[in-house]
């Protein structure tokens, strides 16, 4: 593989849907986010993507069962009170390098662009680096109109205090050229471990923006799940790091989103 590809394999009709993105990031705040709204709306996946961008490795599972680095798309058709259609993206890596990086984005975005995405939201983990009792959620938006009416969900807006890296930031600047208006929504998290509490406080506020019903006490269950999978993938890095020279996390801590 030289290049990024969609692998899509199931032709979908959406009305402009709406486009949750919730890659791995800062305590995997947002990826627990999605995979639960994924598992309790009973979400469809349509499409992967594949790129040379990803880390050289693959996961295995517990039955020695190997899943190649990726991001998948799924789709929901007239979800919630609003019977809105959406796409939810999720994944196991994000892209290594800044051109990476872009090539990644810029291809997903052209890709939920010709189904008619004009609203997106990119979910993700604000660090504190310290221990976190009732975690806030910060946001940040494409447009003052959008920005303002997070304040009415209790979101924190966040002022001038640095930029948001990977993904769930560069979706949303890409996302601008194409006339697409978005938000980053971040739970208040240490950064250093799987962070339900941050990703519930997350859940609450993006199920009152969607108009959406799904049980948040669940959440949990799946952040153990995500533990689990996520110790083996840090061993995975070590062992690559100690090839490559590189200190263990190095590429993970550059994210927030």
């Amino acid at each position: 593989m030289n290049k990024t590809i969609i692998n899509q394999f199931k032709d979908v009709d959406l009305d402009e849907p709406i486009f949750i993105e919730a890659l791995p990031g800062i305590g995997h705040v947002g990826k627990l986010v999605a995979e639960h709204l994924i598992h309790e709306l009973e979400a469809d996946l349509f499409a992967e993507l594949y790129s040379p961008s990803f880390p050289p490795q693959v996961f295995v599972g517990e039955n020695g069962i190997i899943e190649p680095m990726k991001n998948e798309f799924y789709y929901l058709k007239s979800a919630g009170e609003d019977k809105k259609d959406y796409i939810i993206l999720v994944g196991n890596t994000q892209g290594l390098s800044p051109e990476g990086q872009y090539e990644i984005c810029g291809i997903i975005i052209d890709f939920v662009k010709k189904y008619g995405v004009k609203k997106m939201f990119t979910l993700g983990g604000l660090g504190t680096g310290q221990p976190v009792d009732n975690p806030k959620v910060f946001g940040a938006a494409t447009s003052n109109e959008l920005a303002e009416s997070l304040k009415e969900y209790e979101v924190t807006l966040r002022s001038a205090d640095g930029g948001i890296i990977g993904a769930s930031g560069l979706l949303l600047g890409l996302g601008m050229a194409k006339s697409i208006e978005g938000a980053c929504l971040m739970g208040e998290t240490p950064g250093y471990f799987i962070d339900a509490d941050a990703s519930k406080a997350v859940l609450s506020v993006l199920l009152q923006i969607l108009k959406l019903d799904v049980d948040v006490a669940k959440l949990e269950e799946r952040a153990e799940e995500t533990r689990k999978m996520i110790s083996k993938a840090q061993q995975m890095e070590r062992e690559i790091a100690e090839g490559m020279r590189l200190a263990p996390g190095e590429e993970d801590l550059r994210y927030i989103g």
